[in-house]
């Protein structure tokens, strides 16, 4: 059986925004715990699903106040194998935990049924060790296997993409192409850099893509991203080149700091969202094939305000010639 990769439908003039960084903004904002960075726990706690309740209204109150349609993922970001078990839960649990995440999506969005044109759902899945380890040791076929299971299930929850984030190494990349291809879903693989402008395994961007492309043949991922890295981590690798094309989501960090450092701040720092807000202009100028724009860690309505307003910007102005 040869595996073909699906799609993600673009369609001319439509820009997609994002939610941010959910784990961030739950902990440090509204002051739940999660363990082992699982947001999907939350669903079983009525004030925690209240809280998120307004997080996302506020976030699809400036995609429809901006024009922009919506792309909402899941919070099931930890809900793998080996995760879960950590977390004490058999596989038909993180099933049952994924069903909720995705129901909540449909839930909390449904009365923007009429102010915002379209509004599409993804599963998040995760890396299977620490995104931010070099976790050089998975192949290909382990990666197939390990995702496999929540691919599976986003399958019967009925999404319209998988958003495979802080993705770190090919290896796992390929894997996860394979794994949403064999269920026949389109995939983002959305890479995090860090301060060196490459992935934390070596790769750079551009060789990541390439490479990721070339080993999942057929089965390839429908696009690319980046997430979890601010524009001074990843601006400098964005080489021109037909590669760049095969990028079509942005959702980077709020601020300047390393992500490891960011982790053991204790409280939330948004940066300057005006500044990013810039920023992303900018690259919405220089890459027009760029059309899924939202945030990362520490961004939520302040900065989806001011992105959305410099992106719709910057693509309503004529193209350089």
């Amino acid at each position: 059986m040869t595996l073909q990769g699906t799609t993600f439908p673009r369609e001319e003039g439509v820009l997609y925004l994002t939610e941010g960084g959910t784990e961030t903004e739950v902990i440090y904002r509204h002051g739940h715990e999660l363990r082992d960075f699982a947001m999907f726990e939350l669903m079983d706690k009525p004030e925690a699903v209240r809280d998120m309740e307004n997080m996302y209204r506020r976030y699809l109150d400036q995609a429809a106040e901006h024009g922009f349609s919506a792309l909402m993922a899941g919070f099931d970001y930890r809900a793998s194998p080996d995760w879960g078990a950590k977390l004490g839960y058999s596989l038909e649990g993180l099933r049952e935990m994924q069903h909720k995440c995705i129901d909540f999506l449909r839930d909390v969005s449904r009365a923007y049924e009429g102010q915002i044109d379209r509004i599409a759902i993804a599963g998040c899945i995760g890396p299977k060790g620490d995104a931010y380890s070099l976790n050089r040791d998975i192949t290909a076929e382990e990666a197939e296997d390990y995702h496999a299971t929540q691919c599976e299930t986003l399958k019967d929850c009925g999404v319209d993409l998988i958003w495979a984030a802080t993705i770190n190494n090919i290896p796992e990349a390929v894997g996860i192409s394979r794994a949403a291809a064999r269920v026949g879903l389109p995939v983002n693989m959305s890479f995090t850099l860090d301060s060196s402008h490459k992935l934390k395994s070596g790769p750079s961007l551009r060789e990541a893509i390439e490479a990721t492309d070339a080993e999942a043949g057929a089965a390839r991922p429908d696009s690319y991203g980046i997430n979890c890295s601010h524009p001074l981590e990843f601006e400098p690798a964005l080489e021109p080149g037909d590669w760049a094309r095969r990028l079509r989501s942005l959702r980077p960090n709020a601020a300047k700091m390393d992500k490891v450092s960011l982790c053991k701040l204790g409280h939330i720092e948004e940066g300057d969202p005006e500044e990013l807000g810039q920023m992303m202009g900018d690259l919405a100028r220089r890459y027009p094939d760029i059309d899924i724009w939202g945030g990362c860690c520490g961004t939520w309505d302040k900065h989806f305000d001011r992105i959305a307003h410099y992106v719709r910007k910057a693509r309503q102005e004529p193209l350089p010639a």
